[in-house]
């Protein structure tokens, strides 16, 4: 026994002709320009160097609370020195890293002397390590 489906003209279509939109996707993809996705890039060869590059000297200064200053460990007890120092630092031709840690407990009119005299010996390369300490901590 066979099963026919007869619709009278009053039924809808429950089927979609995909010829039509089968036929607008292939003329989408012939007229779409191929996107090439690649950057010419002239790149210039160095020479290789004889040898590898010399990492840059660190100068730590601590200071610590009592109006201590250490200069890479060593105590510095007057600010005329801590210029001296700062200034032969900042005239060199490859200036070092100069990292500045203030301990806690130490002042801030000393660090902001140590930070004035970096300023006026003219180093480029200063940073403060270690203040994340001072955040507030709720």
């Amino acid at each position: 026994m066979a099963i026919q489906l007869v619709q009278g003209p009053d039924e809808a279509v429950s089927t979609i002709n995909t010829t039509p939109l089968v036929d607008v996707m292939l003329v989408l993809l012939i007229t779409i320009p191929v996107q090439l996705h690649s950057v010419n890039l002239n790149l210039q060869i160095a020479p290789p160097t004889s040898s590898p590059p010399v990492p840059p000297e660190v100068v730590r200064i601590y200071i610590a609370p009592g109006d201590v200053v250490l200069w890479n460990g060593e105590a510095i007890t007057n600010g005329s020195t801590l210029r001296d120092r700062m200034g032969a630092a900042g005239r060199q031709d490859t200036q070092p890293d100069v990292h500045v840690r203030p301990q806690p407990g130490a002042k801030y009119e000393r660090f902001t002397a140590v930070m004035t005299a970096a300023n006026q010996a003219g180093l480029t390369k200063l940073g403060v390590v270690g203040s994340e300490q001072f955040l507030d901590k709720e």
